[in-house]
């Protein structure tokens, strides 16, 4: 049995240990996230840990509006020896009253009552003690010194089944019942029973009797029946006993606001990828999109009203209400209990405000400090986007510096005031069109057109409309260059005879497709070759002994399933590439390609169906398609809306 000088030592240890103990705050996906990172930063297992969640995590939808799990974590305090050990689980865990209640000794329990003397004994539970013969002989001389029937009490006792038993008569003199007194005490708030002893022949009280006497005494309110039923069963008399308690006023919560997104913006969140941390995605950026929900009010609580036990009320005050605090971009919803985003951005508290932005604007580099981007509106990058790293926006991007071997990624226009140096892998992919100073090494896709000032250079480059390289310095050299209306630039080549292959006149981006498919083609074509031959062996090898080996015919089959489905396969990029052809054949663009200086020999030209491979240089010229053949005429100027910048 926990003892209450037990209870303070143990106390008195958890405040001194609790002084030295480390805590950290953690965050995480999940609340297993957010245990493994304050694991790893207290240097302890996670078991030996002990937490309180100070926000719940949310797993958004679709992604957005995702919260994280946040908790102070700290290591649990280690007990000493066994008995502290079993201190600390009956302690911490509520296993004292359950301990207690579980090895309880049996009560015997004696009451006066005009009908005569009553017996009544409790058995033990678990393992308590039971009650003995003489203890419950004592006990009734102590309340009654007359003659009783022993042999009832020893069946009593024997049997201890909790019932009143009665063992005796008793002359009742109801002038001699005990006296009651109540003291109300803590300005009405609780009150104190005193029962008087009894004289000769009086009776014990009764419940009905002790909830009468407070009533005519003012006590009204909070009466606990259950302290007065055990003082019926078990007198106790010239002791103050606790029968009636006041409740207490109960103020009303405050209004308070929930937020859906991380206040604190500058606080990074590590994900992990194939079990390492990928440092290039800090996720610093919270998007939201149009109609999302950014934050509810939860409202005030009314009070609750208390009472003394003299029924006195006690008023209470109801919570205070409160506004969301709404900036731009953002409204309330009619009951005004949401705030809802306006439009797709960035969510940020601005001036204690909810705003969403719809650019984002990087000071400095994209890089490690940043990480990857990902937007749903327009982002402005005021250096340059570094190798490696990613920018995705579904506005546009602008980027005043340049941009190396990455991936850029928009909606809109992306516009790179330096240039675009890809290194052959750099990928850069535009909803709208495409500006920059120059292209070098890289793949660029834009689903209107492309516009440089200076040069492409070894580039796969593909317009929807139009690629236009315009300035001093204007010569497209190398690469792989289609759109679909016109490639214009001063230059076109190189001295050294680089190929350099450019296409219009079509779509290209169909255009490419088909390619895909009839190299698709040609793959399965060979395979099944391939797959036929292997058919004819085993079939001949079937006929010639009736029967093949269980590997052999299961190997058969699979060949019979691979060709049906590459028939499948083929007969779908047949009509697939049938459509191509006719969308293609259809399309009423004509196509030309134009350099306001020089051709060298070594350029590839495809208009439609025209080709033309340079052989010679030319000046000021413009290529155009007469029939199956490519024309050459005088050179044609871009239109000046060519050149806008949206």
């Amino acid at each position: 049995m926990v003892t209450l000088d037990q209870i303070r030592a143990y106390l008195k240890e958890q405040a001194e240990q609790d002084k030295f103990r480390k805590r950290v705050q953690a965050t995480g996906e999940t609340l297993e996230d957010a245990l493994n990172q304050a694991s790893i930063e207290l240097g302890v297992r996670i078991r030996d840990l002990e937490y309180e969640v100070l926000e719940k995590g949310s797993k958004g939808t679709f992604g957005w509006g995702k919260k994280p799990w946040v908790i102070i974590a700290y290591e649990t305090l280690k007990p000493k020896g066994k008995e502290q050990a079993e201190e600390k689980l009956e302690m911490d865990f509520g296993f004292a009253e359950d301990h207690k209640s579980e090895h309880r000794d049996g009560k015997v329990c004696v009451r006066l009552t005009p009908e005569g003397v009553f017996l009544k004994v409790s058995p033990p539970q678990g393992k308590g003690r039971r009650v003995t013969e003489r203890e419950a002989i004592d006990k009734i001389n102590r309340r009654y010194g007359g003659r009783f029937d022993t042999g009832m009490v020893s069946k009593v006792v024997k049997y201890a089944d909790d019932e009143w038993v009665k063992i005796a008569d008793y002359m009742h003199n109801p002038a001699n019942d005990p006296m009651m007194s109540v003291d109300i005490i803590d300005a009405e708030m609780r009150a104190l029973l005193t029962l008087h002893p009894p004289g000769a022949g009086g009776s014990d009280p009764t419940f009905d009797a002790m909830v009468e006497y407070l009533q005519r005494n003012g006590v009204v309110h909070g009466i606990r029946e259950e302290a007065i039923r055990a003082l019926e069963e078990d007198p106790q008399y010239g002791v103050p006993i606790l029968v009636a308690e006041g409740t207490k006023p109960k103020n009303g919560r405050d209004a308070y606001i929930v937020y859906s997104f991380e206040r604190n913006s500058s606080q990074v969140k590590l994900k992990e990828k194939n079990g390492r941390v990928d440092f290039k995605e800090l996720n610093l950026i919270q998007n939201v999109v149009e109609g999302q929900v950014l934050a509810r009010k939860i409202p005030p609580e009314r009070g609750e009203s208390g009472r003394t036990v003299t029924g006195k009320l006690l008023p209470a005050k109801d919570g205070k209400d409160c506004e969301i605090p709404i900036g731009k971009n953002v409204r309330l919803s009619e009951d005004g209990s949401s705030a809802i985003a306006e439009i797709n951005g960035q969510v940020i508290i601005s001036a204690d405000k909810i705003n969403v932005e719809p650019i984002y604007v990087v000071e400095g580099d994209v890089n490690l400090k940043t990480g990857n981007i990902l937007f749903l509106g327009t982002v402005m990058v005021k250096g340059n986007v570094e190798d490696g790293f990613s920018v995705k926006a579904a506005g546009n991007i602008e980027v005043t510096g340049s941009v190396g071997r990455c991936d850029l990624d928009a909606e809109g226009d992306i516009i790179v005031h330096q240039g675009i140096a890809g290194k052959t892998t750099g990928k850069v992919l535009s909803g709208h069109s495409v500006f920059a100073r120059f292209i070098e090494n890289a793949t660029v896709e834009a689903a209107e057109n492309v516009v440089v000032s200076d040069g492409i250079i070894n580039s796969n480059i593909i317009a929807n409309k139009k690629i236009i390289c315009k300035g001093k310095r204007a010569a497209i050299v190398g690469g792989h260059l289609r759109a679909s209306e016109e490639i214009n630039a001063k230059i076109l080549g190189s001295v050294s005879g680089s190929e350099t292959i450019l296409e219009v006149g079509y779509d290209p981006k169909s255009k490419e497709r088909l390619d895909t498919l009839n190299q698709r083609r040609e793959e399965l074509l060979e395979e099944s070759e391939d797959v036929n031959l292997n058919l004819s062996t085993l079939m001949n090898l079937k006929k010639m002994k009736k029967t093949l080996p269980e590997e052999k015919e299961r190997y058969y089959q699979e060949l019979m399933t691979r060709k049906r489905e590459i028939a499948e396969e083929l007969e779908k990029i047949k009509t697939e590439s049938e459509e191509i052809k006719n969308y293609l054949s259809q399309l009423k663009i004509n196509g030309k390609i134009c350099s306001s200086s020089t051709v060298f020999p070594g350029v590839k030209i495809y208009i439609k169906d025209a080709f033309l491979e340079v052989k010679n240089e030319f000046k000021g010229v413009t290529f155009i398609a007469e029939g199956n053949l490519v024309k050459v005429t005088k050179y044609e100027e871009p239109e000046d809306e060519d050149f806008q910048k949206r």
